[in-house]
């Protein structure tokens, strides 16, 4: 579905209304409203009697209530359930932001992965067309709204920046598309996943074995040798030593070097990776959010270096 640029959004753009900071615990009624209207498109409504339909909501909906321990999202009769009306309840009146955004990144890892076929609703228009407009819409409503969440590679990840986002973190997810990243990609979507739940320590450590595991798959790829308990900065020696950079940059690139093992690593060594103590160690979000952004940075610069020397 196409987002029209209507005169009442043109008018609060000129009055300055339009949020610039984003938030992330709160989910607001016309977002809500505009999701299931998306839900509808994709996933398809209460005219189509679809089997697939039918089986999509069910799916969903007695995934949420399995997963939360409870029996049906709303209020139920002993008469057959309805399950598009209970998931689309729960998406407009569940009170808890992070349950919503649960049922939002469901529903749309099912449209990403199981409505490209044409049998699923048997509609004229091409259904991975539609498919990847209602995931688009949906980010773009998150924009709308001020809400700092973009669904991507089938996760819902935080957003911290919407210029870092587009040019750092989004071409670090692409890059690691490859078979040889996966492990990499897994672990970095994992520390956006604990970094959206606020567990700091544990995206520290997912940040660093992402950075790890992209430098290791480069070392496979190319057939360099490293230890089985390689670290962090021995893997950079590697990519160093093997010329991963020209030996003419070196000067030039000493910086990134340095802020790999001097950022990366140490916060996640000093901050994540070991026993706290006696005492509560707090990482401070501006931390891991720095070094989030830094190990995408890093993973898109390794990776774009590892392509254009080949």
């Amino acid at each position: 579905m196409t987002v029209f640029n209507l005169f009442s959004k043109r008018q609060k753009k000129l009055r300055g209304e339009v949020p610039d900071i984003y938030t992330y615990d709160i989910i607001p009624e016309p977002l809500r409203v505009q999701i299931v209207y998306i839900l509808w498109d994709a996933l398809g409504n209460s005219q189509e009697n679809s089997g697939r339909v039918y089986a999509a909501y069910k799916f969903i909906t007695e995934t949420l209530c399995r997963e939360y321990s409870v029996l049906p999202l709303s209020d139920w009769t002993y008469k057959e359930r309805d399950y598009l009306s209970e998931l689309v309840n729960f998406v407009l009146q569940e009170q808890d932001a992070e349950k919503v955004l649960d049922a939002i990144e469901l529903s749309f890892r099912f449209i990403d992965y199981y409505t490209r076929d044409w049998d699923y609703l048997r509609r004229q228009d091409d259904p991975s067309e539609r498919a990847d407009a209602a995931i688009a819409e949906l980010n773009t409503r998150f924009q709308e709204h001020g809400i700092g969440y973009q669904f991507i590679d089938g996760e819902i990840i935080r957003v911290d920046s919407e210029l870092i986002h587009a040019e750092v973190v989004k071409p670090a997810l692409a890059l690691l598309h490859g078979a040889e990243y996966a492990g990499a990609q897994a672990e970095f979507l994992k520390a956006h996943e604990h970094y959206r739940h606020g567990r700091s320590k544990e995206a520290l450590n997912e940040c660093l074995k992402a950075l790890e595991s992209t430098m290791k798959a480069i070392c496979d790829k190319r057939g360099w040798e490293y230890q089985a308990n390689a670290t962090c900065n021995s893997l950079i020696k590697v990519c160093f030593d093997n010329n991963l950079i020209p030996e003419f940059w070196t000067q030039q690139f000493t910086s990134l070097r340095c802020t790999l093992e001097s950022a990366v690593s140490p916060a996640r060594n000093k901050l994540g990776g070991h026993g706290q103590g006696s005492a509560v160690v707090v990482v401070p979000m501006h931390i891991v959010t720095y070094v989030l952004h830094m190990t995408a940075a890093a993973i898109v610069f390794l990776a774009q270096a590892e392509t254009s020397s080949t």
